[in-house]
Parts: C-alpha cells; sequence; structure tokens
C-alpha cells in the first residue's frame, strides 16, 4: 500500500487505478529471462473520520418495565429497566443493568450509539472496498492499464495508447 499527500494528487493518479504489468530481466539472471509481474492499483479517497451519530428523540421508542432477575423487591416494584428502539434502522437496546431508570437510559443510549456507529463504519468499508474492487479488476493479464517494459526502454498505457521512454517515466515525465 502506497499512502501519497498533498495537492493535486487526485488528479494525478486519477489514470492510474488498473492493473498494471511490470516486465524486467532481474539482475541475478544470467540467461536474460523477462520476467512478468503484475500490480494492481486503485486509487482512493482518504476516508473522514467518522462521527459517534447524534440521535434525535422524535428516531426514538423509550419504554420502562420490571426488571426481572435477582435484586430484591426493589427490582420488582419499580420500572427500572430501559428498552429503546431506533424507529429509522429498527435496532432495539434493553438495560436493566442498574438500580436506577435514568442510568439504565444514559447506558442504553450510548449502546445504541455504538451500534450505530458501528453499522455506519460497516456500511462505508463495505463502499470503499466496491470501490477499490470496481478499479483494480480482476488482475489477470488481458486487465491490464499499462504495461512498463525495462528491457525495451518502453511504458505503454493501453489506455489511452500513449507510450513513453522508461528513463522519462522513472522521472514523472508522462
Amino acid at each position: 500500500m502506497l499512502r501519497v499527500g498533498g495537492r493535486g494528487v487526485r488528479e494525478t493518479f486519477a489514470e492510474e487505478a488498473g492493473g498494471h504489468r511490470w516486465q524486467h530481466v532481474p539482475r541475478n539472471d544470467k540467461r536474460g529471462r523477462v520476467q512478468t509481474s503484475t500490480v494492481t492499483v486503485a486509487v482512493l479517497g482518504e476516508p473522514s473520520a467518522l462521527e459517534v451519530p447524534a440521535l434525535d428523540p422524535r428516531d426514538l421508542d423509550i419504554t420502562t418495565c420490571r426488571a426481572g432477575g435477582s435484586g430484591g423487591q426493589h427490582v420488582q416494584k419499580t420500572d427500572s429497566a430501559v428498552r429503546i428502539e431506533h424507529r429509522p434502522t429498527g435496532l432495539v437496546v434493553r438495560c436493566e443493568t442498574e438500580r436506577s431508570q435514568t442510568y439504565n437510559r444514559e447506558t442504553a443510549l450510548a449502546i445504541l450509539r455504538a451500534r450505530l456507529f458501528e453499522l455506519r463504519s460497516g456500511e462505508a468499508s463495505a463502499a470503499r472496498a466496491s470501490e477499490r474492487k470496481r478499479q483494480i479488476g480482476s488482475g489477470q493479464r488481458g486487465d491490464k492499464r499499462r504495461t512498463i517494459a525495462v528491457q525495451r526502454d518502453s511504458v505503454v498505457d493501453h489506455v489511452t495508447g500513449r507510450a513513453w521512454r522508461y528513463a522519462d517515466y522513472q522521472r514523472g515525465k508522462w
């Protein structure tokens, strides 16, 4: 993985996505055989930090009930358990760990925020993976963007049809 930053980086590397075939003769090969490697390139923007989602009270169904289990008479006489449903996503959180309804409500809201954050970040990473897959293709020989042939001193862009000398390409004059 290569991470590049600065002004104009996106425009500079926008056309680099896809498969690149690299042909060269290794220095230690006495017979002069050409070795071919394939490199796949994906140009992706840096993902922004996802914020913890703000909860709109109108999207929440908050209900209280009596907690179950051990805890003595207090648990069986007060509505200390809290159940929160987030209407847009259908996520439901129930909390009855504390004796106080207020503490249970705060805990349930914190759990709901964490689950919404996890849901949102999962969607973002799935979209990013999909974009990467679209750009690099299958990585097979026929799915190439550029061929770099060191021994012939040539670089060919198969999409645009342009060709460069390898020395110029290496200096960034492309």
